[in-house]
């Protein structure tokens, strides 16, 4: 049985004397990670009430909408995996009973204690997938390894993203600071959204993005204005092993971020959602920023995501063969402190 509950949750938590760690049972979510000196948690709790995926109905929950994303959105939460997609279904795979970002981010998840944190194992019977996530504090970090094995006889293309959404009070759009260890970069190919305020396919350098009124954007902070939408994709830089990204609240004096082995994700994506979608549940009220590393630059099918091949010479899904097994591991990080840090290094433990 679940150890504890939070926000109404199935749940279970790892905590030290720095970190309280929150993970839901259904959905595999992070859903909290609560700094305790500063008394704040960074990740996105939704201003909905959330409920436990496979509580949800279309017909007795219209309050998530009635897209292909509402069964995702009825217990979204925090940091979610996107696997084997990062994006939307394609209709053949909605009709097959496929959710926006995979089925990662709905199933449930057996989750247990070991000597060292949480470890939490899940089989995705559609996508044929077997995924194990283990966890381990050590001071105001976290240490998270994953493994997904591919149970069919063919290679396959698979999405894998760890969706980081950033949201208030911790966020706050107009003096919460990003830094991050990216090159060239690309605003998403279409109006990402009916507020988006970036030009749609432009390429940049980070950070500074063209804007559709002639101006630049700093994507070192969000679109402070409201209503607002965006999403851009960044590659991680090629000349370092790791790659990063940490956002500071001056509110609170801290910095989270996460760090990661660039060969295991390339990229980063940045959404960015303030108060633009009007419908059902976000009615115009969600302030989020996601910080999207993985090893595919934007949101959308599987086809399109093999199609698109390539972008700035990088890979843009990965590939798992039959049978074969693919590793990776990133840390989560609080860090106390009065000013932006310009970088983030992996803790030596």
């Amino acid at each position: 049985m679940p150890k504890n509950r939070f926000m109404g949750r199935k749940a279970f938590s790892l905590e030290n004397d720095a970190l309280r760690v929150t993970v839901l049972e259904e959905g595999g979510h992070i859903a909290e990670f609560l700094d305790k000196r500063a008394g704040v948690n960074p990740l996105w709790i939704p201003q909905w009430t959330s409920i436990e995926p496979s509580a949800y109905s279309p017909q007795k929950h219209p309050e998530f909408g009635v897209s292909g994303e509402a069964k995702l959105l009825a217990g979204i939460m925090g940091h979610s995996l996107c696997l084997d997609l990062f994006g939307g279904p394609s209709g053949a795979e909605e009709a097959a009973g496929m959710t926006g970002h995979g089925e990662a981010s709905v199933d449930r998840y057996e989750i247990t204690e070991t000597e060292t944190g949480l470890e939490m194992s899940a089989r995705f019977p559609l996508a044929q997938l077997a995924f194990t996530r283990s966890m381990e504090l050590h001071g105001q970090s976290m240490l998270v390894r994953e493994t997904v094995e591919n149970l069919t006889a063919m290679d396959r293309p698979i999405g894998w993203t760890e969706h980081v959404t950033l949201a208030p009070p911790f966020l706050d759009p107009a003096t919460t600071q990003v830094r991050a260890s990216v090159t060239h970069s690309k605003v998403y190919d279409s109006d990402f959204g009916v507020d988006a305020y970036l030009t749609a396919g432009a390429e940049f350098e980070w950070p500074s993005a063209p804007c559709k009124d002639g101006g630049v954007a700093d994507l070192r902070t969000m679109k402070h204005d409201a209503p607002a939408s965006g999403y851009t994709a960044h590659l991680a830089d090629p000349a370092s092993e790791d790659a990063f990204f940490v956002a500071f609240s001056p509110q609170y004096q801290l910095a989270f971020g996460c760090v990661w082995k660039r060969a295991h994700f390339p990229w980063l994506g940045i959404w960015e959602e303030n108060r633009s979608r009007q419908g059902v549940p976000w009615n115009g009220r969600a302030v989020t920023r996601g910080l999207e590393f993985g090893v595919s630059p934007f949101p959308e099918s599987r086809i399109h995501m093999v199609e698109r091949g390539r972008l700035f010479g990088e890979r843009t899904i990965r590939w798992l063969p039959a049978f074969g097994i693919a590793h990776a591991e990133y840390w989560m990080i609080n860090q106390s402190c009065d000013a932006v840090p310009e970088a983030l290094v992996r803790p030596q433990v």
